[in-house]
């Protein structure tokens, strides 16, 4: 996973609790979530408009 190993993911966790807390930890990770929604919707949007776009080149060019 990304090259890291248990000991660098530990040390990640800990590092995350101390800088936001544990209060506020279930905030990040919805708006992690959120974030990562968005980001897949918008490569799933930019996809769909890549295979419209050829498609609509052959249709002008039958014009």
């Amino acid at each position: 996973m990304f090259g890291l190993g248990t000991q660098e993911l530990i040390i990640i966790l800990v590092l995350v609790l101390i800088v936001f807390g544990a209060g506020k930890l279930p905030q990040v990770g919805g708006a992690l979530g959120k974030g990562l929604r968005n980001f897949k919707a918008g490569i799933k949007e930019e996809d769909e408009k890549e295979e419209e776009k050829p498609e609509e080149l052959e249709d002008k060019k039958n014009d």
